[in-house]
């Protein structure tokens, strides 16, 4: 465990909103541990609430653009970073996603950070998809970028194995790194508590609405069920983001005008939707491990995503949903349709989905296993 003087971590992040749904319980723990936090992401202080501030959280916004390519823009970002980390002297950096873990481990190096740890939550743009044209450039410059950061570091902590096997075969990490594969962010299991199902069936589909996440999947295989299940909802919740592999709002237009999906929109708070439903689906072609499907889970929910890595640690087949091959419309289709016509399973499966949550995915069962690995708490 690190030295017993009250410690200053700094976590970096690229997506300020992402801090409280995923990170809260992580930092809520560290000021138990009488540990001062520190934050640096983009727009931190205008979608923070006050009560973080309250419990002596300290915000620092920073100039990072998530899903740009400007290379001026990503070495202000890193300058940015280095000069922030002179002033703070933290103890330890904790970054997550893309850019905060590449950029923000660099500038901890370059700072002279003693305790330095990356978190895996997904590989993104540059790894999903086929690597030709702009997409195998990134992917290139993500590969050298990766290298370079992820060999300062103390701890590489991924979310599924498939995700560390790909890293060590592309050689971004070295033999002298140490990884650990956690199980996701965790759910909180009290606010994410069971409810019971709806007297229809509802499936609904959580998630930026981007082509990789099975967007258009999940519409395919809704216009196939709805042929002889006309009445069957499939509810949508979501928005456009800015990723060159974002749906078209042209897309979801139509999609709400012919009446596949009920489109929801982008929600604060998705448990009245997970509420609405009673199947949760994911047709992502790949996840570090997807925080929605842990919340339906928890709260007594029948999955069915994909076999692809990240998704398929969260299902059981048979067991608590239903997998199905990346981009097939003709399986997730079955799979919907095998859930209307014996509805008795979607019980069932729901009910051993919040078995396994409270087993394997606590937030705070995942809490502690990351701070004890980064040696905050004994």
């Amino acid at each position: 465990m690190l030295n017993k003087k009250r410690l200053k971590v700094l976590l970096v992040a690229g997506y300020s909103e992402s801090l409280i749904r995923f990170r809260g319980e992580l930092i809520n723990r560290m000021i138990e541990n009488n540990i001062n936090v520190y934050i640096a992401s983009p727009d931190i202080k205008a979608n923070i609430p006050e009560n973080w501030r309250k419990k002596g959280v300290i915000l620092h916004d920073i100039p990072l653009k998530r899903t740009g390519t400007n290379p001026l823009t990503d070495f202000y970002t890193l300058i940015a970073l280095i000069q922030l980390m002179n002033v703070i002297r933290p103890d330890l950096v904790l970054a997550y996603t893309i850019k905060p873990v590449i950029y923000g481990t660099l500038a901890a190096s370059f700072a002279s950070v003693p305790k330095r740890f990356a978190l895996i939550t997904g590989l993104g743009y540059a790894f999903t998809g086929s690597p030709s044209g702009f997409r195998w450039v990134i992917r290139w410059i993500v590969k050298k970028l990766y290298k370079a950061a992820l060999s300062k570091s103390d701890i590489v902590f991924f979310q599924n194995p498939d995700d560390s096997a790909l890293f060590i075969k592309l050689g971004l990490i070295g033999a002298n790194t140490k990884t650990r594969i956690v199980n996701g962010s965790g759910v909180d299991t009290f606010r994410y508590s069971v409810v019971k199902l709806p007297k229809r069936p509802v499936f609904l589909l959580i998630a930026r609405l981007l082509g990789d996440k099975g967007i258009r999947e999940y519409v395919e295989a809704a216009r196939v069920v709805r042929q002889n299940y006309p009445n069957v909802q499939f509810d949508l919740v979501g928005w456009i983001d800015e990723n060159p592999d974002a749906i078209s709002q042209h897309e979801l237009d139509t999609w709400v005008k012919e009446g596949i999906v009920n489109f929801k929109g982008k929600l604060s708070d998705v448990r009245p939707a997970i509420a609405a439903s009673s199947v949760f689906v994911l047709p992502s072609y790949r996840e570090g491990l997807p925080r929605t499907v842990l919340e339906a889970m928890s709260m007594g929910r029948a999955v069915i995503t994909t076999n692809g890595p990240g998704c398929r640690e969260t299902v059981t087949d048979g067991i608590n949903g239903k997998l199905v091959s990346v981009k097939s419309v003709k399986e997730l289709a079955d799979a919907m349709i095998g859930l209307l016509e014996k509805p008795e399973l979607i019980l069932q499966y729901g009910e051993q989905s919040r078995r396994i949550v409270e087993e394997k995915y606590d937030v705070h069962l995942v809490n502690n296993y990351m701070l004890t690995e980064m040696g905050l708490v004994p």
